[in-house]
């Protein structure tokens, strides 16, 4: 058994199904098969249950799993290290970023980047903040844009954004040529969410408990740019950040401050305290504190 096998023998486990790990590993399915059937073999023991297209791992399979993460990640640590100094400013990083803010700030920070490390490659995934907060502590991504706070004891982080949401209503709705509104006002609205995997949508449904109301939620959407169809259409009410309101059509929607509670978007960037970072991923926090701190 090698590294090789304990890389796919992982891959197989997080995506359960041999043929998904086949295809992110880029390489034929039959040939992850037989290494998955050797190490069995060598061990004595059956690693996953087949249960159709999709796999289990079975007891001894969890067993090898939690120890053979650790090797493979030592294992990744010391190749980044030796591919630094083997290629000084050449590399790759892995960043998630929630979709609201792709559009707003982060073309331009990439064009900056990419101006002074020209052989730096970027991957950029967008998911809610808690997806790409649990993907940075998985080791998925090597660094990721998330809403504070954050595990404080896990994560490394520095700020770059700090904004506060604000109220969408369509131009006949009774607010609308109100100066502010009051969370409390809007108890027997309906809202248009983000998806439960974004932060923000548990933030809003807890300050909307303290104040004393469950939310009525009529729909969720990962889009920003939906949410706001949705309220120019009149089907509801939504929150959004300063940054992404400058950019609508305020003849379609009005945006309203909110008070009482003011509620807070701070964009911090994370990384894991106790990972290693390649050259690459340690010159891009670098490179953005400069720019945002």
């Amino acid at each position: 058994m090698d590294i090789r096998h304990l890389q796919y023998f992982v891959k197989v486990a997080q995506l359960k199904s041999f043929t998904k790990a086949a295809q992110a590993l880029y390489i034929t399915q039959p040939t992850i098969s037989k290494m998955i059937k050797s190490i069995e073999e060598e061990l004595g023991i059956v690693l996953f249950n087949r249960l159709g297209k999709q796999v289990e791992l079975t007891d001894a399979g969890h067993v090898m799993f939690v120890q053979a993460q650790d090797i493979v990640h030592s294992f990744q640590n010391l190749s980044s290290e030796l591919d630094d100094l083997m290629s000084v400013k050449k590399g790759h990083i892995r960043i998630g970023l929630p979709p609201m803010i792709g559009s707003s700030f982060f073309p331009k920070v990439l064009g900056k980047f990419r101006e002074q490390y020209p052989d730096v490659t970027i991957q950029l995934l967008e998911d809610g903040a808690k997806k790409v907060e649990a993907d940075v502590e998985n080791g998925a991504l090597d660094i990721g844009v998330v809403l504070s706070p954050t595990n404080e004891e896990l994560f490394h982080s520095f700020s770059l954004v700090k904004e506060k949401l604000m109220l969408l209503v369509h131009p006949s709705h009774s607010l609308a040529d109100r100066e502010r509104v009051s969370l409390s006002e809007l108890a027997h609205e309906s809202f248009v969410f983000f998806r439960e995997d974004f932060a923000l949508h548990d933030r809003i449904i807890a300050e909307c408990v303290q104040t004393g109301f469950q939310p009525h939620v009529i729909y969720e959407s990962s889009q920003w740019d939906f949410i706001s169809e949705m309220v120019a259409a009149n089907l509801g009410i939504a929150f959004l950040p300063e940054p992404i309101c400058r950019e609508l059509d305020t003849e379609r929607i009005r945006i309203l401050p909110l008070i009482e509670p003011i509620i807070p978007w701070h964009l911090i960037m994370i990384w894991r305290k106790d990972r290693y970072l390649s050259f690459a991923a340690r010159e891009w926090i670098r490179f953005t504190q400069d720019l945002f701190v």
